[in-house]
């Protein structure tokens, strides 16, 4: 198993990245922290091999922590996570010798394709330390962290990949259709943030709009994953 930390400030955010890691086979999340000291002592108590980190932390930044576990030895990759986009920040992330970098917002397929990339480089790198390689076996090394799958659809303005695949989680484990307000329940935001998610899933056509008709006589919106089968 590939253990990993996942560090970000947002505590529903980091809930979020730590499931997606869980579902990508070979990889266990170890814990999760929300600051730069938090995570240092994380790493101090159970090593890891992979740590995903944003860049914006409360205390430093994602990039001076990563220095701080160089010059004191930590041994552990790192992929950064953030909404961070500026090529100053991104070229120091190589400079700090990050292997990935993902930009928030992503999908949980952004993520599982880097995961994938990164075990491949790992089983590429298996074996004695001291054994020598060929140019060939070199560029495969290099190569296993470039992934070939598509971009992920750009999402509306307003709209985040970690809270468009909370609301699908919720209705996938329902496995029934829900109104707004069963789905804000069972994912902690309001009503009217799943509301206006499921609008925009439903125009997606991810889902499946219906009507239920109360004693009231007006119309209750329930929304039912695409690829499941209607009710009746």
């Amino acid at each position: 198993m590939i253990d990993v930390l996942v560090v970000d400030d947002d505590f529903r955010v980091a809930d979020v990245h730590a499931a997606y890691v869980a579902k990508v086979p070979g990889f266990r999340v170890t814990g999760t922290a929300h600051s730069a000291a938090q995570a240092y002592a994380a790493l101090e108590r159970t090593p890891v091999d992979l740590v995903l980190l944003d860049h914006h932390l409360p205390d430093e930044t994602g990039l001076v922590l990563v220095r701080r576990l160089r010059e004191a030895g930590v041994r552990c990759d790192v992929m950064m996570v953030t909404a961070a986009r500026d090529v100053s920040t991104v070229h120091a992330a190589m400079q700090h010798g990050a292997l990935q970098y993902l930009v928030k917002p992503f999908s949980f397929a952004g993520l599982r394709d880097k995961l994938t990339a990164y075990a491949d480089l790992r089983h590429a790198l298996a074996g004695p330390a001291a054994r020598e390689t060929s140019q060939d076996e070199v560029d495969r090394m290099f190569a296993a962290l470039r992934t070939g799958s598509a971009p992920a659809a750009a999402l509306p303005k307003g709209h985040s990949a970690p809270t468009t695949d909370l609301v699908l989680d919720a209705l996938r484990r329902a496995g029934t259709a829900l109104s707004a307000q069963e789905v804000a329940d069972a994912t902690g935001l309001s009503r009217s943030t799943a509301q206006r998610y499921l609008k925009q899933l439903a125009r997606d056509r991810r889902l499946r709009l219906s009507l239920r008709y109360g004693d009231t006589g007006r119309p209750e919106h329930r929304y039912l994953l695409a690829a499941a089968p209607a009710a009746r």
